[in-house]
């Protein structure tokens, strides 16, 4: 090889050209490959289940983004009223427009993660073949019901756009009504999806859905055809079908059958879910949830055992009164129970309490505190029957306070039989624990003191709950982190919010049958020829709603039951308020109730014990809140005393 220094120029200059050709090659060779590594990436984000994994993100991004604007805005407003005197324009308007596409969007992640709420859990008692059977009905049905209330949904967008009704900064009122449709469609192409995880089953679910589809276009209305379709509905009610398909197939049935067009479902729909007071129904029950998954539990529980457990049986009055606080903030008993039954089981048992007593105990404390504010169900009952929301909270304070003591007296006397451990009260650690709760054991006082001093909207006071909570769990106690919590909370709470609101929304299409068909009016007429006693009235519906509650959860019964109930409990003379904590304290026994009491399944599984043995557990517990609902139904001054004394 010879010395570059001895190379000709010509041969210089050639080895210089293969020198640069072989890096150019090089070169070029690194950037194609580059290009098809991006144009691989690109083609892994436009694969079909990685786009539809960024799309259930995007959603859960969504519902945050929702909370975060509905707290944003009534916030705003008491910025502004306070320093001011002003007020930001259509921010209610707008806030409520929120919870519609809240509804949707939630109910369509609560389909996607197959949490909607259904009445029956029938399916798993089939074996595997004639539960695959039963899947193909209640999937099919759902979905055809689904499917006619997109339809539905669609009609009323197209009448509301010929209208041309603007909600806010020119923006037209169709468009945020289109949420309607394409939240079903949505929901729709999920219940599919999740109607199995077999191919052949999904086919079979679409092939039922198909048909039924197909025999409401082609047939005309009939008596028969009317009854076939309540009987296709009832098996699916059995074999589980999502709630909302069944009061809005109900609601479907009826009004296709009445010939009236089914464009009044949305109608309905749209009406209650834009309600001035709904939207403190997501913003109540987001501060439960960040109460319940941040340490909120664990500080609140020390603190009620440091105060109470130099009593024989504190433990059962720590867990009474824990288990209340929870409820009312979260509104769900289920919560409760698997949040703090690992807590307080532990701590009962220690105590000398048997596991049978400790079991029933515990049950039965999950449905405590659905009386108090801010409780989602008494929101609810006040939006449906139209009873200042209010009033049923400080009519409900009295009465809850009975069935906590109730709870607690029975804990304390099942303690002195157990002989548990009486434990001197420490002065210096109850401070301690209530100095390190303090924020928390501060919420209360910041909604009672908000709604009844008469200087925040009930909404506002949602606002500045959910906004306190959020601060005290992420920033002061630090339990929750921003970027990793917080949206999951988020999405957790617009699952359950969203179901809610899915199940209270088609529901009204069905009341609004019942009332323009006077079925309260007919029923009003019966009771008035057959029950003269008001007592007895109140005796049978203690008995209708304990079998009510037993069957149905409490938001079903809400929007199903109440606006049959309160014509004809005003008929008897009945005071709405009385009949409103009557009826939220029989459902609180509806929990209990065998066989299918909703706090029976819940604790059979978080403690993993038989349901027979969860039964005999309860059955005390079950007596001892019976006759504090008894109470509560036949003195009613413990209902209307504080409303009265207010001037309300």
């Amino acid at each position: 090889m010879n010395h570059p220094k001895k190379e000709k120029p010509l041969q210089r200059a050639l080895r210089r050209l293969e020198k640069l050709e072989t890096e150019g090659v090089t070169q070029v060779k690194e950037k194609f490959e580059a290009g098809m590594e991006s144009i691989e990436n690109i083609g892994m984000m436009l694969r079909p289940d990685k786009a539809l994994s960024l799309f259930e993100k995007a959603e859960g991004w969504f519902l945050g983004f929702l909370f975060t604007a509905m707290a944003t805005l009534p916030l705003t407003e008491v910025v502004l009223r306070s320093t001011v005197g002003g007020r930001l324009p259509d921010s209610a308007t707008i806030v409520q427009h929120l919870v519609l596409l809240l509804a949707m969007a939630g109910g369509a992640v609560a389909a996607r993660e197959s949490r909607l709420l259904s009445l029956s859990t029938a399916t798993a008692l089939l074996s595997s073949r004639w539960k695959m059977a039963a899947q193909v009905i209640s999937a099919g049905f759902a979905i055809a019901v689904t499917i006619f209330l997109a339809k539905a949904g669609i009609d009323f967008v197209l009448a509301e756009r010929e209208g041309g009704n603007v909600l806010s900064f020119g923006l037209p009122t169709w468009v945020g009504q289109a949420a309607i449709p394409f939240g079903f469609t949505l929901v729709a192409w999920r219940l599919l999806r999740k109607s199995s995880d077999q191919m052949p089953v999904r086919f079979l679910a679409f092939l039922v859905a198909g048909l039924i589809t197909a025999l409401v276009i082609l047939a005309p209305p009939s008596g028969a055809l009317v009854w076939t379709a309540i009987a296709i509905l009832f098996v699916a009610t059995v074999f589980g079908a999502p709630i909302f398909t069944v009061l809005g197939g109900a609601a479907l049935i009826l009004f296709w059958g009445a010939e009236v067009p089914i464009a009044t479902i949305p109608v309905e729909m749209y009406r209650v879910v834009v309600s001035p007071t709904l939207p403190t129904i997501p913003l109540f029950t987001l501060a439960g949830y960040f109460l319940a998954e941040g340490g909120a539990s664990k500080r609140l529980v020390k603190v009620f055992q440091a105060w109470f457990s130099w009593l024989r049986g504190g433990p059962a009055v720590v867990t009474a009164l824990v288990c209340a606080f929870f409820t009312c903030f979260t509104g769900a008993s289920g919560v409760t129970i698997l949040a703090l039954g690992g807590l307080l089981m532990p701590v009962l048992i220690a105590e000398k309490f048997s596991e049978r007593n400790s079991l029933g105990l515990l049950t039965a404390a999950g449905s405590l505190g659905l009386l108090f504010p801010p409780a989602l169900p008494v929101i609810l009952y006040g939006v449906v029957s139209h009873t200042p929301i209010d009033q049923l909270f400080l009519g409900g304070l009295i009465p809850g306070l009975l069935l906590v003591g109730l709870t607690a007296w029975w804990g304390i006397s099942q303690g002195s039989r157990s002989k548990s451990v009486k434990h001197p009260l420490n002065w210096r650690e109850a401070w301690t624990a209530t100095w390190e709760a303090k924020w928390e054991l501060a919420l209360p006082f910041l909604v009672v003191g908000g709604i009844f001093g008469g200087w925040l909207t009930l909404v506002e006071a949602a606002t500045m709950t959910a906004l306190y909570a959020f601060v005290v769990e992420t920033f002061v106690y630090k339990d929750l982190r921003l970027g990793k919590d917080i949206p999951r909370v988020m999405t957790e709470c617009g699952i359950l919010v969203g179901g809610v609101l899915l199940i209270l929304s088609v529901a009204m299409g069905f009341t609004s049958y019942l009332v323009d068909a006077e079925v309260p009016v007919m029923m009003v007429d019966w009771m008035r020829s057959h029950v003269e006693s008001k007592w007895v009235f109140l005796l049978l519906v203690n008995l209708v709603l304990l079998l009510v509650g037993s069957l149905m959860d409490i938001f079903s019964a809400i929007v199903v039951v109440v606006p049959i109930l309160a014509p004809i409990a005003a008929a008897y003379d009945i005071h709405p308020v009385h009949m409103g904590i009557i009826f939220l304290a029989n459902m609180e026994l509806g929990y209990l109730t065998p066989p299918v009491g909703m706090n029976l399944f819940l604790s059979s599984y978080r403690f993993h014990k038989p349901l027979h043995e969860v039964y005999r557990a309860v059955i005390p517990m079950l007596l001892v809140l019976l006759a504090g609902v008894l109470i509560i139904t036949y003195v009613p001054v413990l209902t209307t005393a504080l409303p009265s004394w207010t001037g309300k």
